[in-house]
């Protein structure tokens, strides 16, 4: 399952300009998040990205992609429905073909030498199916991510079979439906902010929003999937970071600098930071 093509969503009305915001990368250079996130499709092999946006945005989503700019197609989605409901609002972009979904408001960190978005296209190719990054996430941070249930494929360390997914559950819900074997105690698969998906999601996206009045969640779509089809969920070797989090822009910040080439320099200014604290 060749997959060439990426939805990135980014319109979400309470964080719009969030993908605008600048932070410096693993190399030292400023860059806004939504080019840092462009730059994770295109390491992964992906040939056009379309961006989700509101109505108005585009000029202002065109000039922080930067020299990424033309490789942008620009899709508006025309009123708040939900997150779902963007995703179907580039359903002409993708046509009938498999692409990567990645949110606009997450920053990724590899953990090995591939890119998270390239580690799951990976195994997309690899299974020829539906597959959505996950990171298990305490469950006091449930409110924040929709989550998987399902159980582990065999002889594999980090790839589960999808039987449910639901959309930021109570801790009570996830105890009794998302619990999966083999994860620390109170620990859930959450999702990662990284997918490919199948062209089946669009036509079950299609559905819901023909059928359905007010806001199409993307979650029930996916439970939907993973009782039509194979649907496959992987640890990334990696961490995300939300943006949108409380102090999201700083904790990613952080963690774009102790991942590239300063570390040692962040690592001597936090330690004196502490210092001076502890004698303030």
């Amino acid at each position: 399952m060749k997959t060439t093509q990426a939805v990135i969503t980014a319109a979400a009305r309470n964080q719009r300009t969030l993908p605008l915001q600048r932070l410096v990368d693993r190399d030292g250079v400023s860059k806004s998040v939504l080019q840092i996130i462009v730059e994770e499709a295109l390491d992964a092999g992906i040939d056009s990205i379309c961006v989700v946006v509101c109505p108005g945005d585009e000029s202002a989503y065109r000039d922080a992609a930067g020299t990424h700019a033309e490789r942008l197609h620009f899709v508006v989605q025309s009123e708040p429905r939900g997150y779902g409901h963007a995703v179907w609002s580039a359903r002409e972009f993708v046509g009938n073909a498999p692409f990567l979904h990645m949110v606009g408001d997450h920053i990724y960190i590899r953990g090995e030498e591939r890119g998270c978005a390239r580690q799951i296209l990976a195994e997309a190719e690899t299974h020829s199916c539906a597959v959505s990054g996950v990171q298990p996430t305490r469950e006091n941070q449930l409110n924040l991510f929709g989550a998987i249930g399902g159980k582990r494929v065999t002889g594999t360390p980090h790839l589960y079979e999808v039987e449910t997914v639901a959309e930021k559950p109570t801790p009570t819900e996830a105890e009794q439906t998302l619990l999966v074997p083999g994860l620390r105690a109170g620990h859930y698969l959450c999702f990662f902010g990284i997918h490919v998906f199948t062209p089946r999601v669009m036509e079950l996206l299609d559905e819901a929003v023909s059928t359905q009045t007010g806001t199409v969640q993307l979650s029930p779509t996916l439970r939907t999937l993973a009782g039509r089809e194979r649907y496959l969920a992987v640890e990334a070797v990696g961490r995300r970071y939300p943006v949108d989090a409380k102090y999201g822009l700083f904790t990613a910040q952080l963690a774009l600098g102790l991942s590239g080439s300063e570390r040692e320099t962040i690592l001597t200014s936090m330690c004196e930071l502490l210092a001076q604290r502890e004698r303030g």
